[in-house]
C-alpha cells in the first residue's frame, strides 16, 4: 500500500473516530485505524526494540517485535477509548509513548538485579540503582527526554531512539527536513546541558552526530 494512501486512510479514520459518540460506535474505528497502521507500528516497534533496548531482545527476556507490537496494540485499544488524536502525527506520538512505557516496564523488571538500560546510540547507563529498579542515571535520562519541548522531544524520539531517517520524519510531521535538523540539534543541545555531568571521558551522553545537521 502506498504510504500516502495509508496516511490518508489513517487520517480519515481518526476524523471519523473524533466524531464517534459512545464506546460502541468508536470501537470499530479504533480497530480499523490500528489495522491500517499495523505495518508502521511494527516497524517502529522493531526499530525501538533493537536499536534502543537490544538487551530486551536477548535472554532472559527474548522479546520479539510481534510480542511488543501486540502489547502496544493492547495499550492503544484502551488508550483510544478516551484519547482522540486529531491527526496522524498525534496518533503516532501516542503510539510512541506507549511503546516507551511498555519497554521501560520490562526494563524495570530486568533491572531489579542492577542491569543497565540502553536507550540510544552512545547512551549506556550506569548500573547504580534505586529501589524502583531503573538506575538513577537511567531515570535522569528518561526524565530529561520527557522534559524536552514537545517538538524537540518528538523529533529526538523518532530520529535518535526509533532510528527513522530525517526525511521520513519530515514527511510524517509535515515539515521541512531543515526544520527536523533544527529541532534535533536543539534537543541534543538541551540534553547535553541537562546531562553534562554524565559525560564519559569528556563526551556528551547524547553526543551522537546528526546526519546532515546544521545550526
Amino acid at each position: 500500500m502506498d504510504e500516502a494512501h495509508t496516511t490518508a486512510a489513517i487520517q480519515q479514520y481518526l476524523v471519523d473516530l473524533g466524531q464517534a459518540s459512545g464506546h460502541s460506535s468508536a470501537e470499530p474505528l479504533v480497530r480499523a485505524v490500528l489495522a491500517r497502521a499495523v505495518d508502521r507500528l511494527r516497524m517502529l516497534c522493531a526499530t525501538l526494540l533493537h536499536r534502543s533496548y537490544p538487551r530486551l531482545a536477548r535472554a532472559p527476556v527474548n522479546l520479539e517485535t510481534d510480542e511488543l507490537l501486540s502489547a502496544v496494540v493492547e495499550r492503544l485499544l484502551k488508550a483510544l477509548e478516551k484519547a482522540r488524536p486529531a491527526n496522524v502525527r498525534q496518533f503516532f506520538a501516542l503510539a510512541n509513548q506507549h511503546m516507551r512505557w511498555e519497554l521501560n516496564d520490562l526494563a524495570r523488571r530486568l533491572d531489579e538485579k542492577g542491569h543497565a538500560v540502553e536507550l540510544a546510540d552512545g547512551m549506556a547507563l550506569a548500573p547504580a540503582t534505586s529501589g524502583s529498579g531503573l538506575s538513577l542515571d537511567a531515570r535522569r535520562m528518561l526524565g530529561a527526554i520527557e522534559s524536552l519541548p514537545e517538538d524537540e522531544r518528538e523529533v529526538f524520539s523518532l530520529v535518535r531512539i526509533q532510528g527513522m531517517q530525517q526525511t521520513e520524519v519530515a514527511e510524517l510531521l509535515g515539515v521541512s527536513e531543515k526544520t527536523i535538523q533544527r529541532r534535533l540539534n536543539r534537543s541534543l543541545l538541551l540534553l547535553t546541558e541537562a546531562l553534562d555531568d554524565l559525560r564519559p571521558g569528556g563526551q556528551s551522553a547524547c553526543d551522537v552526530p546528526a546526519d546532515g545537521a546544521s545550526s
